[in-house]
């Protein structure tokens, strides 16, 4: 190709481009920089926001108010008996979730790349996406949810021992000897589950999560490019591109936790309470909270979820935004 075809090329391809780029599509990124980036930005968050997670799960499996009465008493219980590692109980098996969201990433921009090719709408293209994401994504991590669960609501003193009896959930027996590290609290706790059920006891809970994720997930997804074109629509084009996308993942983590709050409890039960079925899980869970179902842990879910989708949408459209393209750069507002 001749030196003034390439440069007809170049003008073509200037042309057809949009002046904006409001969202940066999978084939616009240099991969060798946004997987290391983005597995970075996950972990960094899940850290950060980590101690919500344990508060939000042991609100969710007690029965009542048996030991927290909201999410600030939780946290000063917990802190105040336990310690710091109390509010991160379980971290480092819940961490390898970063594994599981490359994966989830990877398909969740793979699924939209194929359906922009066939001219699907952008909120059906990041609905589908989002629901494939995260059923990939959970087959990988249940094991792994479960296990940080079981740990997360296990209760320790400060100084290694046993905390308060009304503050410890061990429905696997566990023995809580203060000189085990949680190294081998975790090996017993995996040889219990094996022990009890097999391999299936680690997918304890499994369609539960499918039936909780996969929709909060697709939802999330969807409601973030609504919430943000409704945004961009209403607000002057010099207002930041970037806290506009935050504002709007903060709006869609909202919008999924009150819809799907008492399928995440059902969750959390089936995974630590061992019942046998989503249907009995219900019909214990509205026997002892009847309406509460729709509340029980709301407060630590939706602080959680609005901390959780403003930093990941920061981290993420920040990480697409260094990783883009050259020939993309100058279109995409910061």
């Amino acid at each position: 190709m001749s030196v003034i075809e390439l440069q007809e090329e170049s003008i073509a391809f200037k042309m057809a481009m949009p002046e904006t780029i409001n969202t940066i599509e999978w084939n616009m990124m240099d991969k060798s920089k946004f997987f290391p980036l983005s597995m970075l930005s996950s972990f960094t968050v899940r850290c950060c926001l980590y101690p919500l997670t344990v508060i939000k799960t042991r609100l969710q499996v007690q029965r009542h108010d048996q030991m927290y009465k909201g999410m600030a008493d939780a946290w000063k219980k917990i802190y105040s008996v336990e310690g710091v590692g109390g509010l991160y109980r379980g971290f480092w098996i819940s961490s390898i979730q970063i594994v599981s969201g490359v994966f989830y990433i990877t398909t969740y921009e793979g699924v939209r790349h194929l359906l922009g090719q066939s001219g699907f709408n952008p909120r059906i293209k990041a609905l589908a996406g989002g629901g494939a994401a995260s059923l990939v994504g959970q087959t990988i991590i249940v094991p792994f949810d479960v296990l940080s669960q079981h740990l997360m609501v296990l209760g320790f003193s400060k100084r290694g021992g046993r905390a308060n009896p009304e503050m410890i959930m061990n429905p696997l027996g566990i023995p809580l000897n203060k000189n085990n590290s949680h190294f081998r609290v975790t090996m017993d706790i995996m040889s219990a589950i094996y022990r009890r059920d097999g391999f299936t006891g680690f997918y304890r809970g499994y369609v539960a999560s499918l039936c909780t994720y996969v929709p909060n997930s697709a939802m999330w997804w969807a409601f973030y490019h609504l919430y943000q074109e409704e945004l961009l629509r209403i607000l002057p084009n010099d207002f930041s591109h970037l806290l506009i996308q935050c504002i709007a993942g903060t709006l869609g983590g909202f919008t999924t936790t009150l819809l799907t709050n008492p399928l995440d409890i059902v969750r959390a039960r089936l995974q630590v309470q061992r019942l046998e079925s989503m249907q009995k899980a219900f019909r214990i869970l509205w026997k002892e909270e009847h309406m509460r179902i729709f509340t029980k842990g709301l407060s630590a879910r939706l602080v959680q979820s609005a901390c959780f989708s403003f930093s990941i949408i920061l981290g993420y459209e920040t990480i697409k935004r260094i990783s883009v393209n050259e020939e993309y750069k100058e279109h995409v507002r910061w």
